[in-house]
């Protein structure tokens, strides 16, 4: 529907027309969603050179650079023109994630920490979605081994009002992971009380916090818990969802801490093949290669 729906509108349209941009910038980030990456960024860019401050042109094609893998040239896309795209934007907090995420594949965790404290977390922001992403960058900063400091605290303590409200199981997740960050253990059991409310209540979002959202809050618990085969076990049940990549780093994460050798390198080994110059998918496949065999 991302790219469809925009995509029956465009023949209504044409380059003429006030807010032409603006389904441009709209059609690509459905094109990249569903794996068209030469059309996704040929929109996304035309967007943006018919209007420079269009947020989803810029966040389109920063969405395929981060895909094809190509760290640099995100960089290089987002770093230079950050006094365009995050003025006044809605989406500003989450093309700056974008631009951190960059730097963490390249390992540059100090500038991660430093666009977190300036314009992702450390804004002090109540906007669910940018905690999504304060969320979403301090645990892969985790994942890695990265010391957070007080960080973890000042971001569970945002989500603390909502632990319990339920409304998207999307945001519970995310919450969950500040939680377990800051040793929350009170506020990790509201969570997990509060979906199973929601799925006896039934409706979309009963659904979705049953098919993923509870299981992948208990497994960032399980995972708080140092239960890594526990939080494996769930996760591996959940893979291909909504921030597939944070699963997918937290599953790898979990079997190498876990020991299970023969699962983190087959997942070392994927993660590897899809980004064959990753520092963090070299590190991954040779900690697995050290794991005791037959874990």
């Amino acid at each position: 529907m991302l790219r469809d729906r925009i995509a029956r509108a465009l023949p209504a349209w044409d380059e003429g027309m006030l807010g032409w941009h603006a389904l441009l910038g709209m059609h690509a980030f459905g094109l990249e969603e569903c794996g068209d990456y030469d059309s996704a960024e040929r929109q996304g860019r035309r967007s943006v050179e018919l209007e420079p401050r269009d947020s989803w042109g810029w966040h389109a094609v920063a969405h395929v650079l981060e895909m094809r893998h190509a760290p640099g040239d995100g960089i290089a896309w987002l770093q230079p023109n950050s006094g365009t795209w995050a003025a006044g934007s809605f989406l500003g907090c989450h093309n700056w994630w974008h631009l951190a995420l960059y730097h963490l594949e390249l390992d540059d965790h100090d500038e991660v920490l430093a666009l977190y404290d300036r314009a992702i977390g450390g804004t002090g922001s109540a906007v669910v979605l940018d905690m999504v992403d304060a969320s979403a960058l301090l645990w892969r900063l985790m994942l890695r081994g990265v010391e957070v400091g007080g960080r973890w605290q000042t971001l569970a303590e945002r989500w603390a009002s909502l632990a319990d409200a339920g409304w998207y199981a999307f945001n519970d997740l995310h919450a969950m992971i500040a939680f377990v960050g800051a040793g929350r253990q009170a506020d990790e059991r509201r969570l997990l009380d509060a979906q199973s409310r929601v799925v006896s209540e039934g409706g979309d979002n009963g659904m979705f916090t049953r098919e993923v959202g509870h299981p992948a809050a208990m497994a960032m618990a399980a995972f708080g818990d140092g239960d890594y085969r526990r939080a494996v076990e769930l996760l591996r049940e959940i893979r291909g969802h909504a921030q597939r990549d944070l699963i997918d780093l937290s599953l790898l994460e979990g079997a190498l801490r876990g020991g299970q050798q023969g699962l983190a390198l087959g997942l070392a080994f994927e993660r590897r093949s899809l980004r064959p110059v990753s520092a963090l998918g070299q590190r991954s496949w040779r900690r697995a290669l050290a794991l005791p065999r037959g874990g």
